[in-house]
């Protein structure tokens, strides 16, 4: 396996459109930050860029909605994602933004560069044309009937009901996004970047070259080789975005899915003015965090494109995740079924590594995998809390106990204090594999068995007991513990930073490495450690209830969204409406019927007389609540025998948000028997 001298790490620009989600963290964010603080731990030359992906039809969709400008969209959301990511402890060297002017320079430059090699081809093609907002539309644009499940508000580009992938033309009943108005087909040309041509070269390097990728990546760009690749437009006719450098490109700019990825050279440019050596050295080892809905763009299109410029390096490894389901639901941000970051850090504050934890425990590395609130609790009290923290906290506290903070002096080391070593060298060299590769599940795994290695040491020899008839053996085994301490305060940092800091501060060390991390000697005898403090704090009950709730009034807001208003029943005449007599009236009575969920029996004063209804209220409202309530009756309608009871009337009712049924009461004073018109 070759030797790197450097590491450039990425990972996929988040869209500036929205905040980040738990989805983003699993199968980006998260793995990309303990790759890269495994590697700068070891004290290798690594370099990890991100920024906002600020172009693209969606944000001027958002724009438009919003009565703002895109730029404005745009400043809002990167504010928000780059302060969460910060307070998360996602450390990047750069985090820029694709609206920079020097995102703009560099990929001008690109497109420059490739097209002065003649590696575009410029096409003339029919695309859909607004004839009232007096501009093409692009496919988010463009609204429709998706021809597969006849979903009526289907994008030019994606069905969202169906996922499948559509091409504006294929729409049924087409409508513009921007008007309403019906858009009709008009020729425009753009530039395309000819993929067909790459494709031999791509299939080698791709499924001979790098046959460690996962399968998840090889088996989307196989299916893609299997079809064929076809030529990709570069360009679309819009005023948001990177204007294309060329002649005749008046009102263009570049489509974002080509602007994009160069967003992470111009942020290394924007980083450093050796950006040269972190690209287009080939012992610089670039990869690629992404989630598997961006493994086309990184794996085959983006690679073409680095190598149609010239001189780039290509990406040694492609590690996408697939996705993340929250409580067994897709997560969706248009539905507001997700968990914000920002309002996670805002609900669980300083709780950071509960969540980091929980997601690394539930990547999704190898097939889409699901994240509940109750696991999150349970991974926190009685993985982190239980077994690590407690650990820790016996060592700390013993040590202040019995040796007034200091490290005691060891005796001889027995079978048991022997093994526990050994077994943290062999954890060690376990994460390092792992993380190498991008198995990080399975390393956070080793991480907590050195945690549980700790901790059953010390339960198992109970100092606490021991210290009463053999007190030099109890210096051993806190040596021994302190020894682990230090191990886990090294071994946890990519996965759990803050609780690394914590870990620190207790044992009164910055000067622990990876490379003593297991070994006898971590802490030296007579080092003086901090005081003792708690590493976690618990998920309470309560907490998860109020995210649950959350949760479920998403949801019944969704179902209200969703639920179709019922079709106009048949015309009447006036005469027909006339024929119903809708009076006020007040309840006097109200039990409920016997036998049943839903009825209520009531007498009502109607101004005419004193009559019997039965209404299907009970599931909504107690007897006792519906006393003394004005309502509107319909008095006319013909008597029916419900339960045995005869009802002589209908309560009129409507339906709320939530679905509960709400009395239509009157207004004012009006007096019971007056006539509803």
């Amino acid at each position: 396996m070759k030797k790197f001298k450097r590491y450039t790490v990425t990972s996929a620009l988040p869209y500036a459109n929205g905040p980040v989600h738990i989805g983003h963290l699993a199968g980006v964010y998260i793995p990309s930050d303990i790759y890269t603080r495994y590697l700068r731990i070891k004290g290798q030359d690594v370099i990890s860029v991100c920024g906002s992906d600020e172009h693209g039809v969606p944000i001027t969709l958002k724009a438009k909605k919003e009565g703002i400008t895109p730029q404005q969209v745009v400043d809002r959301y990167h504010k928000i994602i780059k302060d969460s990511f910060k307070e998360f402890g996602i450390e990047f060297d750069i985090y820029s933004r694709t609206s920079n002017k020097i995102h703009h320079e560099t990929a001008a430059e690109m497109f420059r560069t490739i097209n002065e090699k003649g590696g575009f081809i410029e096409k003339t093609t029919k695309q859909y044309y607004d004839t009232e907002a007096k501009q093409f539309l692009a496919d988010r644009y463009i609204t429709g009937t998706c021809p597969h499940c006849n979903y009526e508000a289907a994008y030019g580009d994606q069905c969202e009901k169906c996922g499948t992938s559509l091409s504006a033309t294929e729409l049924i009943r087409p409508k513009s996004a921007i008007s309403g108005a019906k858009p009709s087909l008009r020729e425009t040309r753009h530039w395309y970047l000819p993929l067909d041509k790459s494709q031999a070269f791509l299939e080698k390097w791709i499924l001979e070259d790098h046959k460690d990728w996962r399968p998840l990546v090889t088996g989307q760009c196989k299916s893609w080789f299997q079809t064929g690749l076809q030529p990709r437009a570069v360009s679309r006719d819009l005023d948001w975005g990177v204007p294309v450098p060329a002649k005749n490109a008046e009102g263009k700019v570049l489509y974002v899915w080509f602007d994009a990825p160069i967003g992470y050279i111009s942020a290394t440019k924007e980083y450093t003015p050796d950006w040269e050596k972190y690209w287009k050295n080939e012992d610089t080892k670039l990869v690629h965090f992404i989630g598997k809905d961006n493994i086309v763009f990184h794996c085959i299109i983006f690679p073409a494109m680095l190598k149609s410029a010239g001189d780039y390096i290509l990406p040694e490894n492609v590690p996408a995740n697939a996705f993340l389901n929250l409580e067994g639901n897709k997560i969706s941000t248009s539905k507001n079924w997700a968990v914000w970051l920002h309002e996670y850090l805002r609900d669980f504050e300083g709780q950071q590594d509960a969540l980091r934890y929980a997601l690394t425990a539930a990547a999704p590395e190898s097939k889409d995998n699901d994240f509940t609130w109750r696991d999150l609790q349970a991974k926190n009290n009685n993985e982190l809390t239980a077994v690590f923290g407690n650990f820790v906290n016996r060592a700390a506290v013993l040590t202040q106990k019995y040796y007034n903070n200091k490290v005691p002096q060891p005796n001889a080391f027995n079978q048991e204090d022997e093994a526990v070593f050994e077994k943290l060298v062999a954890i060690k060299a376990k994460i390092e594999n792992n993380i190498e590769n991008y198995h990080f599940r399975a390393a956070l795994k080793e991480m907590m068995q050195a945690a549980r290695i700790g901790n059953k040491y010390l339960a198992d020899s109970e100092p606490w007991k021991l210290v009463k008839i053999d007190p030099e053996r109890v210096k051993t085994i806190l040596y021994v513990a302190l020894q682990i301490t230090a191990t886990l305060a090294v071994l946890c940092e990519p996965f759990l930073p803050f609780t690394a800091v914590k870990l620190k501060k207790i044992l009164s060390t910055n000067f622990l490495n990876w490379e003593n991390a297991g070994t006898k000697n971590i802490l030296p005898t007579g080092h003086t450690i901090g005081k003792a403090e708690l590493l976690f704090a618990k998920v309470e009950d309560a907490q998860i209830e109020a995210q649950m709730k959350k949760l479920s009034q998403a949801k019944k807001n969704n179902q209200m969204e969703n639920k179709s208003i019922a079709a106009q029943k048949a015309t009447i005449s006036f005469e027909d409406f006339s024929k119903a007599d809708i009076r006020t009236g007040t309840i006097l009575e109200a039990t409920k019927v016997p036998k049943t969920k839903k009825l209520l029996k009531l007498l009502v004063d109607t101004g005419l007389d004193t009559r019997t209804v039965v209404s299907g209220i009970a599931e909504y409202y107690k007897p006792e609540e519906v006393l003394g309530k004005k309502v509107s009756i319909l008095i006319n309608l013909a008597p029916r025998k419900l339960k045995g009871i005869e009802s002589q009337g209908m309560i009129l009712m409507a339906e709320d948000a939530e679905g509960k049924l709400i009395f239509i009461t009157p207004q004012g004073d009006a007096k019971n028997g007056t006539e509803v018109n």
